[in-house]
């Protein structure tokens, strides 16, 4: 359709004189609004009082039911990103962060059909399927642009929105809470409208950062930039995405990936309930919650720490910090609690929140450097689905090996967080030999040595 002949790529190579400066703000648009998922908990108690309004009655969710938005949502996430991939190389960033803005937004908004109806069902649909491929389509959506647009500093670009994503959070819970507050009544308890308004707020704002967006003109490099001197981890090759897949090198930046999720993922998810059955009678669950917010700004400051760190130190070292200091954070910290030592407890778990969110930052620049800068956003698409993994696999590590501690061993509440912590640290010492084994991609999985191939095979 020529009306939306503007979200072509052609239309999108920015003109002599465009600063590459504006592409992050662009990518934090997207990025800003679908780290809503993050606080998407906001919404659970009050999903529960549908009916019952100031409780529960009769006929009102379960969080066992409500459970499913968000893991859906992360599924869908992950499908997304590895099945688009490709498709996003080809039509460019616009096109495909304007395609996340309907997605995103519009699951919002079909979420609170789903709401007005009192129809799960259709909340599934909406938020979690619908609002899932929003999410992986904006979350890749940026990451091969801002890579191109700066080469000489991949981990600060990607960092830069990937803090984004971290960060959007602490945009939605307070006003998720404040929407509802606004829209509450004695027959309402205000989730439906607020669903709506900010379906529309969210996707107003997510295109107008794909209308910001463009790409480099072929062959453009910033002023002054020189290529890095041959590294053996960093290439001027390009590997095609399908043949990444046949490559040792992505199934152990994978696993790297999915191992620092796990450990950090697991922590996060339980962080009110541990610091309180920890320090049981001392953290208020007032005190927990600060600690779930600090939490989640070193979290979000990791993102663009780590990865701005990866630029100078190397992304290979950079994992190497977070395999080596997680393990020895994750043996020691259950002692912080052990000596009832609650700053040291609160500064190791922030460390290590760190790291988790610096993970997500680093690795598309890693994957730059290990297969090449033409297909890093179907590639890193694909690693996405190491974060789906992990997305199940962390929680039931600390939520199961927790229950099982309590009721088959009788193990007081304080106590039955070390073995999980344990195995959190066992985790890392498997992703450090990942790490240690990382090599370069053999040049047979080069795209010119593969057409050649291909070639001769004709």
């Amino acid at each position: 359709m020529a009306l939306l002949s503007f979200l072509d790529r052609e239309h999108t190579v920015a003109k002599p004189g465009y600063s590459r400066w504006l592409v992050p703000p662009a990518a934090l648009c997207v990025h800003l609004c679908i780290g809503e998922v993050y606080a998407f908990a906001v919404f659970n108690k009050p999903l529960t009082h549908l009916i019952g309004i100031t409780k529960e009655a009769p006929g009102d969710w379960k969080l066992t039911q409500l459970g499913w938005i968000f893991s859906l949502a992360i599924v869908f996430l992950g499908l997304a990103a590895a099945l688009a991939g490709t498709w996003l190389d080809r039509v460019g960033p616009r096109k495909a962060m304007f395609t996340a803005a309907l997605c995103f937004g519009g699951g919002f908004i079909v979420a609170s059909f789903g709401v007005q109806a009192h129809n799960l069902l259709l909340i599934y649909l909406g938020y979690g399927v619908l609002g899932g491929i929003g999410l992986g389509l904006g979350y890749i959506s940026p990451v091969k642009t801002l890579i191109t647009w700066f080469p000489d500093r991949p981990g600060m670009a990607t960092g830069m929105a990937i803090m984004g994503f971290g960060g959007g959070a602490f945009i939605a819970a307070p006003l998720s809470l404040t929407l509802m507050h606004h829209y509450a009544s004695a027959t309402n308890v205000g989730v439906a409208p607020t669903f709506l308004t900010m379906g529309i707020v969210y996707m107003v704002f997510m295109v107008i950062g794909s209308v910001i967006v463009r790409v480099p003109a072929p062959g453009w490099k910033p002023a002054g930039y020189v290529p890095p001197e041959y590294h053996p981890l960093i290439t001027n090759e390009t590997v095609h995405v399908d043949q990444a897949l046949k490559t040792p090198q992505f199934y152990l930046l994978w696993l790297m990936l999915f191992l620092n999720v796990t450990a950090g993922i697991g922590v996060l998810g339980q962080a009110s309930v541990m610091i309180q059955e920890m320090f049981h009678g001392r953290i208020s669950a007032v005190a927990a919650g600060g600690f779930v917010g600090l939490l989640s700004l070193f979290n979000m400051g990791g993102r663009f720490f780590w990865a701005s760190t990866s630029d100078f130190i190397g992304r290979r070292n950079t994992y190497f910090v977070f395999f080596a200091l997680g393990i020895v954070l994750y043996l020691l910290v259950p002692s912080a609690a052990a000596i009832g030592s609650v700053p040291l407890f609160v500064l190791g778990y922030g460390v290590i929140l760190s790291m988790y969110g610096g993970g997500f930052a680093t690795i598309p620049a890693y994957l730059r450097d290990v297969f090449g800068v033409r297909y890093v956003g179907a590639i890193h698409g694909r690693i996405l689905t190491a974060w789906s993994a992990a997305g199940v696999a962390g929680p039931v590590l600390v939520n199961y090996i927790r229950a099982y501690e309590i009721s088959a061993l009788h193990m007081p509440k304080a106590d039955a967080y070390t073995t999980t912590m344990h195995i959190m640290a066992a985790l890392l010492v498997v992703g450090f030999v990942c790490t240690l084994l990382m090599r370069p991609v053999h040049e047979r999985h080069h795209l010119r040595a593969v057409e050649v191939e291909a070639r001769a095979e004709a």
